[in-house]
Formats: C-alpha cells, sequence, structure tokens
C-alpha cells in the first residue's frame, strides 16, 4: 500500500504531530509513504529525517492554483492508492482537500481521498469533505461528535464517513518516579508551589490561554500557591506574557517553551487545564495527560466529552466560562480521593480505548481496505 499525506499548514500542533508519528508508523509497517507539504512547514522538516519521499510546495504561491501547482501535486498523488488530507481553514478560493480532488479527477488518477477531521469549524464548508468531483473518497472523523455531525448537518452519507480515535503512547505517558527529578530540572517551580496547573499547546486565539488566565486570578484567592506551566509558542505569548504582568500573576505563572517530550512536563503537573473555545477536535494533550494519571479540566468542546466523562476522569464546563473553569480547578483539587479516582480511572480509559498503537493498526487497515475497494 502507498499512502500520501497531505498537511497544508506552516503550524506546529497537535495535528502536524500526529502526521509525523503517522509517518513513522505507516513506514515501520512497511508501507510506501509520500509527504505532501508546506516546505517552510514542522512537517516538511521532520518528514526529511524519516524514509518518506517529501514532496514541498510554496505555502502562498500555492493558493493561486496554477498550473505549476497542480503539476506538483498531481505528481505527488499519481503513486498513492490513498491520499490523506487533514482538513485546514480555507485559503480565500483555495483549499488543500478540494485541489487535492481536482488533481485527481483531472488527472484520471484512482487515488482514494480521504479528508481526516477532528472538528466542525464555522466557515467550513460540506466540500471540504464531500468532493464536488467524481472520485472515491472516504471521511474519517477522530471524535464520534464530528463523525456524527457530518452525517446529520452536512449530509455526508453515513458509509462515507468513519471513526477512528487517534489514541496515544501508553508506554511514554505513563507516570515514571525515575523521571521525576528530570523534570524539576527542566520545569523549575516556585518552593511550595500547588497545586500545578499544566497547559500545553499553542498560544492562539482559540486555546484562549488569557481566559485560565483570570481564572488563575480567581483560583489565587483560594489556594495562593496555585501555579500556571504554559508550556509552548504561538502568536499569542506576547499578549499573555502582558496580562501576567498586569494582573500580577509573575509568582503564579511561569512559561515554558515549546516541547517534543511532554511526559516530563506531566511529571511536574497536578491538573492538565484545557481552555479550549474553539475549533477543538480530541486534544492530544487531554490524552496524554490521563495515560499519565493526571486529571484534567476541559471546556466541553466536539469531542472531549468522549474521555473526559464528568466527574469520572476529569471535570468539564462550558467555552468562556471564567468562573466555572475556576471553580473546576478548585473542586478537583479540594476532593483528594474523588482525584484518585479519577488519575487511575483516566489512565484505564486510554488501555481501554486509546492505545495509540492499536489505533495506527486500525487507520492502516482502513486505508488498505478503501484502496482494495476503489472502482477498477
Amino acid at each position: 500500500m502507498r499512502v500520501c499525506f497531505i498537511e497544508d499548514t506552516d503550524l506546529r500542533g497537535g495535528t502536524q504531530i500526529w502526521v509525523s508519528e503517522a509517518i513513522r508508523d505507516f513506514l515501520a509497517a512497511g508501507v510506501e509513504v509520500t509527504l505532501l507539504t508546506s516546505a517552510t512547514g514542522f512537517n516538511a522538516e521532520d518528514g526529511r529525517k524519516t524514509d518518506a519521499r517529501v514532496v514541498t510546495y510554496d505555502w502562498k504561491a500555492i493558493a493561486r492554483r496554477d498550473e505549476e501547482g497542480r503539476r506538483l501535486w498531481t505528481a505527488a498523488l499519481a503513486d498513492a492508492d490513498v491520499a490523506v488530507c487533514t482538513v485546514h481553514p480555507a485559503r480565500e478560493a483555495f483549499h488543500c482537500s478540494m485541489f487535492a480532488a481536482d488533481c485527481i479527477a483531472n488527472a484520471g488518477l484512482r487515488t482514494v481521498l480521504v479528508p481526516k477531521t477532528g472538528t466542525i469549524v464555522p466557515g467550513y464548508e460540506k466540500r471540504f469533505y464531500e468532493p464536488e468531483r467524481d472520485i472515491f473518497y472516504d471521511v474519517v472523523a477522530i471524535t464520534g461528535f464530528t463523525r456524527d455531525y457530518l452525517v446529520s448537518d452536512y449530509g455526508v452519507p453515513a458509509d462515507h464517513v468513519h471513526l477512528i480515535y487517534q489514541g496515544t503512547e501508553l508506554g511514554r505517558f505513563r507516570s515514571d518516579p525515575a523521571r521525576q527529578a528530570e523534570a524539576r530540572r527542566r520545569y523549575p517551580l516556585p518552593e511550595g508551589a500547588g497545586p500545578v496547573l499544566g497547559c500545553l499547546g499553542s498560544f492562539e486565539e482559540r486555546k484562549a490561554q488569557v481566559l485560565l488566565l483570570e481564572a488563575v486570578v480567581s483560583v489565587r484567592r483560594k489556594l495562593p500557591g496555585v501555579h500556571l506551566m504554559l508550556v509552548g509558542d504561538g502568536p499569542d505569548e506576547e499578549m499573555l506574557r502582558g496580562k501576567v504582568a498586569e494582573w500580577d500573576l509573575l509568582g503564579n505563572v511561569t512559561f515554558f517553551p515549546f516541547t517534543s517530550q511532554p511526559e516530563y512536563a506531566f511529571e511536574a503537573i497536578d491538573v492538565t487545564v484545557l481552555s479550549s473555545v474553539r475549533k477543538e477536535g480530541l486534544p492530544n494533550v487531554l490524552l496524554e495527560s490521563m495515560a499519565m494519571s493526571t486529571p484534567v479540566v476541559s471546556t466541553r468542546l466536539a469531542g472531549t466529552p468522549e474521555v473526559v466523562h464528568e466527574g469520572e476522569t476529569g471535570l468539564l464546563v462550558e467555552p468562556g466560562d471564567v468562573e466555572a473553569l475556576g471553580g473546576a480547578i478548585e473542586r478537583i483539587w479540594a476532593d483528594r480521593e474523588a482525584y484518585k479516582r479519577m488519575a487511575a480511572a483516566g489512565r484505564a480509559l486510554m488501555e481501554r480505548d486509546f492505545d495509540k498503537i492499536r489505533q495506527f493498526g486500525r487507520f492502516r487497515e482502513h486505508f488498505s481496505a478503501l484502496a482494495d475497494a476503489r472502482p477498477s
């Protein structure tokens, strides 16, 4: 089987990390892999460290949909049985899955187009998922919420939408006392800090870390030692640093850079907090935290309730509700017995339903079945 991954972004986040890991897993399983991606993105740099065939393009120029871009994409897709295109926002008249569909149709390729998506975003159109061109396609949703929404609200035929959870690395994300000394070195915190909250990911508007900072201001009244670790990078970092200073949070918040080894960060964290207000699917940070037996507080978005079972593996609040966010942090820390039960239940859920090795195998099996089902 030959698979082409299309990753049309310069960002570095959970989706891009999944693509990177999938490439390595597929290669190890004997799958021939092509990566079609922006020349300046994270995946291009990382893909060159593997045996995958890496085809890059100018991220801005491709939006013109000119003949040079079409030839490049068509050549990259020509050898693929399946093309997996993660769905991103459209750029004016350009959308990656639509452009891929055009290339496949115009060249008469037998490539199966598989838009892969984690969430539903206002402004996303049905044609991002169900091609307008007459080609063989299938949509993979990584949350049940997204699968059901695509069928019920977008009208994508149910037999063309399949749910496959992504999973996490259970062996890697397991609390390890031997790692804790190194974690303290990498993530030095003030003496007596606690509870330690962790927010890992891109610093951008949809992640709403500014609302989490507001919640910390509130929580600090009852828990003066509360400390927030903000781990990552992104366009909102300068603004967030300004708010930390403005709200007198310098003793309660520490910034740490993006890490490719988040397991060390989780060793230092008591509660993982996801404060996002939009555009989430099934965030890797929640899966990794639960695998590490670290309970979570999360906003109720898309697939988050599929892993954050209220009162069992963590607590859920409505997006944008700062008061509820702060209250949930206080509650999860106040009841130590419930906290321990949530930690154990989160790990058990990951072991049962979200083992990344098994899930990658399910992706490969599904793609192979699609390739076999192509019309002659």
